[in-house]
């Protein structure tokens, strides 16, 4: 028997059979978490912390709605635009929860050719990601206008229950920000993977070290988080 297969062997031995085997896996520091990068255990946490802020917000937005005495407004007047001589419901919402859910699969893509050391294609995912985040910002910021052009602010609804505003415009402001975030950290890195930043090792801002894509992905992970808070803020404001 070879010394690998022998090794193979103790291991296995030494590993619990079953369930307790798998506790025994996920319970050990060095078996779980010994190849993670400092980087991307940070954003982890970070992204942790995100979720109970946003959770929070949620919550409470849900209390206010089922506390208030006052009609809600109905999310599919509120959120109307009036195209062909006709009020169409959530037709702006939909364009933007289709283009920020897109941007996943580029940002995807972006972090696939990232670890083949594809930089061009990894750039080009990246911009074409930054590109469809900013359209959703602009749709936001034109959504924003309209409401407060016909009356709807922080204190007060022409639609009814005046927590309304304040929810939404905390709420949604406060993702908005986050994807405006997100599409600037994207223009920075495509910058330095397009110049191969990554394939020379130029010392800066995530570009220490000779090869590591890393950067892209831990930046997927902060992407994906923004556009799954967007489906629960879908559900809860405008299909609620």
């Amino acid at each position: 028997m070879s010394e690998t297969t022998q090794g193979h062997g103790d291991h296995t031995a030494s590993r619990p059979p079953g369930l307790h085997g798998i506790v025994a896996d996920w319970s050990s520091d060095q078996r779980a978490f010994k190849n993670v990068s400092w980087g991307k255990a940070m954003m982890w946490i970070f992204l942790l912390s995100d979720t109970f802020i946003f959770g929070c917000f949620l919550l409470s937005y849900m209390t206010a709605r089922m506390s208030t005495t006052v009609p809600w407004p109905n999310p599919s007047e509120v959120f109307a635009l009036h195209l062909f001589g006709q009020d169409v419901p959530l037709i702006l919402i939909a364009i933007m929860t289709f283009v920020l859910i897109s941007s996943s699969g580029t940002m995807a893509m972006a972090v696939n050719f990232g670890y083949r050391h594809d930089r061009r294609k990894t750039a080009a995912f990246m911009l074409l990601t930054a590109a469809l985040g900013a359209a959703f910002v602009c749709m936001q910021a034109f959504e924003w206008t309209k409401l407060i052009t016909e009356g709807v602010r922080p204190w007060a609804n022409p639609w009814g229950a005046v927590q309304f505003g304040s929810s939404f415009f905390m709420i949604t402001g406060f993702h908005g920000t986050h994807v405006t975030i997100g599409v600037i950290f994207l223009l920075i890195t495509a910058r330095k993977a397009w110049r191969g930043d990554f394939e020379t090792g130029a010392r800066g801002f995530f570009t220490s070290r000779r090869g590591q894509y890393e950067s892209v992905e831990i930046l997927g992970l902060y992407w994906h988080f923004v556009d799954l808070v967007w489906v629960f803020i879908f559900a809860f404001f405008y299909l609620w």
